[in-house]
């Protein structure tokens, strides 16, 4: 069993639009916190940004007294637009994001043809971090997974005995995440499940995505055995073969997420959007008949 003092409390925020969870995971109140996988409001069809829900994390933070230290990313994500610069900058904390994020950005320049002036380095973030690597919110003990398989920077977070997993498993009746996008590979996600699953019996396993059914409300967290009896990507210790046919047909069958061409090109810089033109506006690109089916 873990020890009280890293059983970390945590608080979670469904960004319906998404189906995005962001969790605010602290020590105690009046302590130290971290922020993982905050949202930033879009609306696609005026392409406008607003932090709604990002604000709604930060009236928590001070109601709570909360000092946040950490912004963590646990990959670039192509569902939602990140948060993540605006909370750095208002909060004064750090953003973190794995160390693969280096190999993304370089696809992704060329991807949407950013040229010279972005510089795909992970500059954009504070910190970059290794399978391994570790690190402390107050009192809390944190640990980094490289769990690579949905994109190549995927990352869980070890905090005491809570795992925030990212896009690696889902709801127990949803499956496990996609592995189509560059970088993805059903092989590594297979094995990265095998790491999330062999942590302690007691692990908290937390969600960064639902799709909930009509008979249920969304669901934050989970837990292991939930997963290896209910999961249908998971359960009866599925091989790795069996597991890769299945998750390829499923990827197979997946429409185009819905916000990947905005959400790329503001995560891939930390959540910041595009410099202003000589104008004074921001604008995205959209690059004609790249991605989706023909």
């Amino acid at each position: 069993m873990a020890l009280p003092n890293s059983a970390p409390r945590v608080e979670s925020f469904f960004h319906r639009d998404t189906n995005t969870f962001t969790h605010v995971v602290f020590d105690r109140d009046g302590g130290a916190a971290a922020i993982v996988d905050p949202v930033l409001d879009y609306d696609p069809a005026a392409a406008r940004t607003a932090t709604a829900s990002a604000d709604a994390v930060l009236a928590f933070v001070r109601e709570r007294n909360l000092r946040v230290e950490w912004i963590l990313e646990t990959h670039a994500h192509a569902d939602h637009l990140s948060a993540g610069d605006y909370l750095r900058d208002t909060l004064d904390a750090r953003l973190a994001i794995g160390r693969g994020i280096v190999g993304v950005q370089a696809h992704f320049k060329r991807f949407f043809g950013l040229g010279e002036a972005f510089v795909a380095d992970g500059s954009q973030f504070d910190c970059l971090f290794d399978d391994g690597d570790t690190f402390a919110i107050g009192e809390l003990p944190c640990r980094v997974m490289a769990t690579p398989g949905h994109t190549a920077d995927s990352l869980t977070y070890v905090v005491g005995d809570a795992a925030f997993i990212g896009d690696t498993l889902f709801a127990p009746e949803t499956g496990s995440a996609r592995t189509d996008f560059p970088g993805g590979n059903a092989t590594q996600l297979y094995a990265s499940i095998q790491r999330i699953l062999a942590l302690p019996e007691d692990t908290r396993l937390f969600l960064c995505h639902d799709y909930p059914p009509n008979t249920r409300t969304p669901m934050a967290s989970t837990t292991i055995d939930v997963q290896r009896e209910h999961n249908p990507h998971v359960r009866n210790a599925i091989a790795a073969s069996e597991y890769v046919a299945l998750r390829r047909a499923r990827d197979a069958m997946l429409p185009v997420p819905r916000l990947i061409l905005p959400a790329l090109q503001v995560n891939i810089r930390g959540g910041r959007l595009p410099e202003p033109d000589a104008d004074g506006v921001r604008y995205l690109r959209l690059p004609l008949n790249r991605i989706g089916a023909g």
